[in-house]
């Protein structure tokens, strides 16, 4: 009988060691496994949008025998485009036919194809010219 009794009890005794055996592991996997994060929302940004760039520019520095035709054509690749740099600096241009060796020119390196359009039609339709006068054509052009 204590036979019996001894193998009942192995048996009960190996059924709880398997069941917490098996069990055992599953909890800790699931108790060490992190827990899912919950999903995060995205809000759009309202920040205002950006002010567009400014145009950039260079300098150039005026050297002996340079004119606004030579620059232009070194700057843009088209003589043409020689009203652009007379326009952003008609603060120190007074005559486009007049610049002088030591001046520091701005030259926009990425001009809009509509200013661009507009320099080539200037410089295309000035006119006659005079050295020392600024021209009339010059001061409309100016003014747009």
């Amino acid at each position: 009988m204590k036979l019996n009794k001894m193998l009942k009890l192995m048996g009960l005794l190996g059924a709880f060691t398997l069941a917490v055996g098996c069990a055992g592991p599953a909890e800790k996997a699931e108790e060490s496994a992190p827990a899912p994060e919950p999903e995060k929302t995205v809000e759009p940004e309202t920040a205002p949008m950006p002010e567009p760039a400014a145009p950039e520019s260079t300098s150039y520095e005026v050297n002996q025998g340079d004119h606004l035709w030579g620059i232009s054509g070194k700057s843009y690749g088209n003589p043409y485009k020689w009203p652009l740099i007379y326009k952003a600096n008609s603060d120190k241009i007074q005559d486009a036919d007049l610049i002088y060796p030591g001046q520091v020119l701005d030259v926009d390196s990425d001009p809009s194809d509509a200013d661009s359009a507009a320099a080539i039609n200037h410089a295309k339709t000035r006119g006659s010219w005079s050295i020392g006068v600024t021209e009339d054509s010059d001061k409309a052009y100016l003014a747009q």
